[in-house]
């Protein structure tokens, strides 16, 4: 594996110089990158990876000893040469206290460039292959010691050999993390059992290679969907590179994962708590998402909220549900599953919904609508809910299909309107050679004439008065224009017992009397 190699001075001539006679040395060396000032190098360190920086040291406004410290910040691991022109104490200071690998006057003469090249390459390839070999080397019977060391706590006869493989590790702190691929219940809930096992052993290996070309740790271990990984680099770098393993499974495969890491510890009985550590940190992706790295451990309280607080909060989105207001009801979902962070276990996520829907059947019910029927659900056992794997799983869900009853209620409730408007409406026309009246409609149909008459102008967009004096008008013309009907005949018809007002009403609505329209019409 090439040695990767970044490269930084601010005279460009010097770091073309450089960097030619870097590429001819014949070692198996990369050059990473390249940069005339140490912010610059600093933005190449945070996006490859870096095993061996050549910087000149005297710098403008960020010197190579400034640029280096941060180096070793962002990679402990990182080794540096410094190449100056100057011979000054104070700089060869400041390089032995950053613990520099060299430090090279210039001119520097192919020699010795070459010499020091060699020698970091090989100190690199020989902690790269210390990292391999001990991971490589263990056998199927040392995994499984350790992984029941790690589960139950019981080494047993085993301690001294676990020991023997332990103690190089802790020598300078290990730390324990957990790999857990996301979503395998649901994206393979298809498939046989079979090609289950074959599509997750693929997974794991496919993440396990990674997790090595990342050089993530000393150990990686399959366990079933997760993966064990004890590291013995420093903790900055540790903690890079998992961010880096989660970049790249994303990136490279259908599948994310998250990561629950521990703290570092020196010996036998620290490691087993950092193990236990990162168990409880993965078991917080429930709260805080999928697809990242979890170090927090903290438990939220698992009382949840007063029952009191989530009846009225249901309450309030029934209200929006019926109202067909998306927004309103996001935000009591908000609020029933977010709020103080109540719900730490899929069991109280379990029990909150089954008091949601309960809630909001009962509360349908007594308006005769069924919420699963609405749904077409069986959320009795709603075995769904413990396929997702965090909070926002559930309420990515439960927001789609509570959207979804809003919307059936909404399109129902528009065909019920419409219904009723056309009831009405073929009740005007039956009765439209009578007096008619709102109030009479109205209580033909048990509303209010208050409720009608807002229901009839939202749906047709006219007072019901106009539409009955329209109808009643339409229909006055039909019978003006049958030669044999006098004009009293066709108010009488129409109900009126007064011609005068009968004239007065027709002329107000055509704006002619009975006659002119008949006259125009030449009836």
């Amino acid at each position: 594996m090439s040695v990767n190699v970044l490269l930084v001075d601010d005279e460009t001539i010097d770091l073309e110089w450089l960097r030619r006679r870097v590429l001819a040395s014949e070692l198996d060396i990369h050059v990473a990158g390249t940069a005339n000032s140490g912010f610059l190098a600093l933005k190449v360190l945070e996006e490859q990876r870096v095993d061996l920086i050549l910087s000149d040291i005297r710098m403008p406004i960020m010197t190579g000893t400034e640029f280096a410290r941060k180096a070793k910040a962002i990679n402990p691991e990182v080794k540096v040469v410094f190449i100056s022109g100057h011979e000054d104490f104070n700089y060869a200071k400041e390089a032995i206290e950053i613990n520099a690998c060299d430090y090279l006057l210039k001119p520097v003469e192919d020699k010795e460039l070459y010499a020091m090249l060699k020698k970091i390459c090989e100190e690199v390839e020989k902690e790269k292959e210390q990292a391999r070999t001990f991971s490589e080397t263990l056998s199927l019977v040392s995994e499984e010691l350790l992984l029941r060391w790690f589960e139950h706590g019981d080494s047993g006869y085993a301690e001294s050999y676990l020991r023997s493989i332990l103690d190089p590790l802790l020598l300078d702190g290990t730390a324990a993390a957990l790999v857990e691929i996301d979503d395998l219940e649901w994206k393979l809930q298809d498939v046989s059992e079979e090609v289950r096992r074959t599509e997750i052993r693929a997974i794991v290996e496919n993440i396990k290679t990674l997790a090595m070309d990342t050089e993530l740790g000393s150990l990686i271990i399959p366990r079933q969907t997760r993966l064990i990984i004890l590291s013995s680099i420093a903790e900055e770098l540790f903690l890079k590179r998992l961010t880096e393993l989660i970049y790249e499974v994303a990136q490279t495969t259908d599948y994310t994962v998250t990561i629950g890491v521990g703290k570092y510890a020196n010996d036998a009985q620290g490691l087993y708590e950092s193990f236990q550590q990162a168990q409880a940190a993965l078991s917080a992706k429930w709260l805080l998402g999928k697809n990242r790295l979890l170090r927090d451990t903290t438990e939220p309280s698992t009382q949840g909220a007063p029952w009191t607080s989530i009846d009225d909060t249901v309450s309030v989105m029934l209200g929006a549900i019926m109202d067909y207001d998306l927004v309103i009801i996001d935000d009591c979902l908000l609020d029933l599953l977010y709020k103080d962070m109540p719900y730490a276990s899929k069991k109280g996520v379990y029990e909150l919904i089954i008091r949601i829907t309960s809630s909001l059947h009962a509360e349908l019910l007594q308006r005769n609508e069924n919420l699963y029927e609405l749904l077409e659900w069986e959320l009795h056992q709603p075995d769904v809910l413990f396929q997702f794997e965090t909070v926002h799983d559930v309420h990515s869900w439960l927001r789609r299909r509570f959207f979804e009853l809003s919307e059936k209620l909404y399109v129902k409730r528009q065909r019920q309107k419409r219904k009723l408007i056309d009831e009405i409406m073929s009740y005007v026309e039956e009765q439209l050679e009578k007096k008619i009246t709102l109030k009479e409609v109205a209580s033909h149909f048990d509303f209010t004439p208050n409720y009608l008459g807002h229901l009839f102008k939202e749906e047709t967009g006219m007072l019901f008065s106009e539409y009955l004096n329209e109808r009643k008008m339409e229909r006055t013309c039909e019978l003006l224009r049958d030669p044999t009907l006098r004009v009293y005949e066709v108010a009488e018809i129409m109900g009126y017992k007064n011609i005068i007002y009968f004239n007065r009403q027709f002329k107000a609505s055509l704006g002619m009397t009975p006659g002119e329209y008949r006259k125009q019409n030449r009836i």
